[in-house]
């Protein structure tokens, strides 16, 4: 098994450490594997691959895609760090407006999936920081949509004060007014038996 599978406090939300192999050449992981992914839960075909290089303190989000093409990504930092956020947004949900975070580097190798009905953002905390993700609809920019980063709603503990942001980022509404059509549940329920690895 070349990865091992933890489930955060909002279960849907899974972190992936995937096993590094290293020898006197270097290094190699892999980092999706539908056949290991899809007994967790994680059953969507990726179909679209994003890049992103932002310098410290860039604020990314919190961005989402409305049905019918809501977006499922699986979220990996390959230079430098951030602190990445999900953000529960499906309406009658148990864990509506609650939100998990971690921090993704290219020192701890960590993926982070992050269902569709989920807004999704990131924060640098390194001087730059590249990262990647893996996308189950492609980008749809009549359903692009976001919440503001400062909703006191969602009250996300953000580790900067002031955040460089986009001026699209900078005027997206609160989640009490987004244009949000997730009602719960709106992914398939979750596989029982936790989670998966050593």
């Amino acid at each position: 098994m070349p990865f091992h599978f933890k489930r955060l406090a909002i279960p849907e939300v899974i972190l992936i450490e995937p096993k590094i192999f290293k020898d006197e050449r270097g290094s190699f992981m892999e980092t999706y594997k539908y056949s290991d992914f899809a007994p967790m839960g994680i059953k969507e075909h990726f179909v679209q691959d994003n890049y992103s290089k932002s310098l410290k303190v860039v604020l990314r989000g919190l961005h989402f895609q409305k049905n019918p093409n809501a977006q499922g990504k699986l979220i990996q930092c390959i230079k430098g760090k951030i602190f990445d956020v999900a953000v529960d947004i499906r309406k009658g949900s148990p864990t509506y407006r609650q939100w998990v975070s971690i921090e993704l580097s290219e020192e701890n190798n960590l993926i982070l999936y992050v269902p569709a009905a989920f807004a999704h953002g990131f924060v640098v905390l390194s001087e730059s920081a590249d990262v990647i993700y893996k996308c189950t609809k492609e980008y749809s920019p009549e359903d692009d949509r976001g919440i503001v980063w400062n909703d006191p709603e969602t009250n996300i503990h953000w580790p900067v004060k002031d955040p460089l942001l986009s001026e699209k980022d900078k005027n997206h509404p609160l989640l009490k007014d987004a244009d949000n059509n997730f009602e719960y549940p709106s992914i398939s329920p979750l596989i029982k038996g936790g989670s998966k690895g050593v």
